[in-house]
C-alpha cells in the first residue's frame, strides 16, 4: 500500500536493476516531476549508504519534490551487498559510477545531472571528473576528502588538547601511512568520535536518524538483510580500499575541475580536513571550485548541513 501511495505522488518511483562493473545492482529513482534535474547520490564509508539509500523511497520529499533522486547502495552494502575482497580498487568504483551515470542518461536524455557525494563518495566524484570532466553538470560534495585522512598532524594536534589517555595518544602518534593496520584506523576513528567534534558537533542539531531508521525498516524495497547490510556488509574484511584512501591526494584533480564543484564542509571536520579544503579552494584560481563552511557541524551531516545541501542544490540547478 505504501509503495502505491508514494508512486501516485511521484511521476517517477522506480526500483531499477543495472549492470555496473559487471555486477547486477539495484538503484532507486524517485522524483515528483520527470523533467526535474537529477541528483545522483554517492554515499560514504566505504560501504555506508546513509542518509540516502535504496531503502529511502518516500523518506525525503523535500528533495524529491524538486529533484529526481538516484539512490545507489554501492556494491558491497545495503541492497547490493557483496563480498568486497582485496581485488577491488577505487578505480573500479569510479568505473561503476561512470556506468551508472550513462544508464541514467539513457533513461533521461534531456535532464541536467548533478552529483551529491559524501566523504568516501567525494573521492569517487573527484576521480570521476578527472577521467571524464564533463560527464555531469555539477557536483556538490560534503566532507570532501583531499589527503591526509586520519594519519596527520592536524588529528594528533587536536587530540593532544583533549582528555584522551596518554597511552592511547602515544599509540596514535606511532601510526604511519606505511605501517598502519585496520585496528589503528579504528582506534583513531573511535578517539575522534569520543574526544572531539570531528564527526558530530555536539552543539549542532543532529539529523533525525531515528526517523530514517524507522523508514528503512518499513521500506517496500528493503528486506531485513538489506537493512543489516548498511553497517555489517561485504566491506568488513577489505583492506585494499583503505590502503588507497590513506595514500590518496586529490589536490590536482580538484584544482582542475571543469564543471561547478561546490564543497560543503563542517567547521569542526578534521576527518576530511576543512582547513585543507579552504586552503585548496583559496589557492586554486579556479572559478568552478567553491567551498561553503557550515557552522556547528562535523564530518557527519546534521540538520544544518542537510538544509545547506538543499539550498545549494536549488541554487546550482537554476544556474545549469
Amino acid at each position: 500500500m505504501k509503495k502505491k501511495i508514494i508512486k501516485s505522488n511521484n511521476e517517477i518511483s522506480e526500483l531499477c536493476s543495472f549492470s555496473l562493473g559487471g555486477y547486477q545492482q539495484k538503484v532507486l529513482i524517485e522524483g515528483k516531476n520527470k523533467d526535474n534535474p537529477i541528483v545522483i547520490t554517492l554515499h560514504g564509508g566505504p560501504g555506508t549508504p546513509i542518509p540516502f539509500s535504496v531503502g529511502c523511497r518516500g523518506l525525503f520529499p523535500v528533495f524529491t519534490d524538486d529533484f529526481i533522486m538516484v539512490y545507489w547502495d554501492q556494491l558491497g552494502c545495503g541492497i547490493n551487498n557483496h563480498t568486497i575482497d582485496d581485488s577491488f580498487s577505487v578505480d573500479i568504483f569510479v568505473q561503476m559510477t561512470e556506468e551508472l551515470i550513462e544508464k541514467i542518461k539513457e533513461k533521461f536524455p534531456n535532464n541536467k545531472i548533478m552529483i551529491f557525494s559524501t566523504s568516501w563518495g567525494s573521492i569517487l566524484s573527484a576521480k570521476l571528473l578527472e577521467k571524464n570532466p564533463y560527464i555531469v553538470d555539477s557536483v556538490i560534495a560534503c566532507g570532501q576528502i583531499i589527503k591526509n585522512v586520519f594519519i596527520c598532524d592536524e588529528v594528533i594536534d587536536t587530540l593532544t588538547h583533549t582528555n584522551i589517555p596518554v597511552k592511547k595518544l602515544e599509540r596514535i602518534k606511532n601510526v604511519t601511512v606505511d605501517n598502519f593496520e585496520g585496528k589503528d584506523l579504528q582506534l583513531i576513528s573511535s578517539a575522534l568520535r569520543k574526544y572531539t567534534n570531528a564527526y558530530q558537533n555536539r552543539i549542532g542539531e543532529k539529523a533525525p536518524m531515528g526517523t530514517i531508521i524507522k523508514g528503512l525498516l518499513k521500506s517496500p524495497d528493503y528486506k531485513i538483510k538489506d537493512f543489516k547490510a548498511i553497517m555489517v556488509n561485504g566491506y568488513m574484511k577489505n583492506t585494499s580500499l583503505w590502503k588507497e584512501i590513506i595514500q590518496i591526494n586529490l589536490t590536482e584533480q580538484l584544482i582542475n575541475v571543469k564543471v561547478p564543484y561546490i564543497i560543503l564542509q563542517g567547521d569542526t571536520d578534521i576527518v576530511a580536513s576543512t582547513k585543507l579544503v579552504k586552503e585548496l579552494v583559496a589557492d586554486s584560481n579556479n572559478t568552478y571550485l567553491d567551498c561553503k563552511v557550515v557552522a556547528d557541524t562535523g564530518h557527519m551531516p546534521g540538520v544544518e548541513m542537510m538544509d545547506t545541501l538543499l539550498t545549494v542544490l536549488k541554487e546550482c540547478s537554476l544556474q545549469l
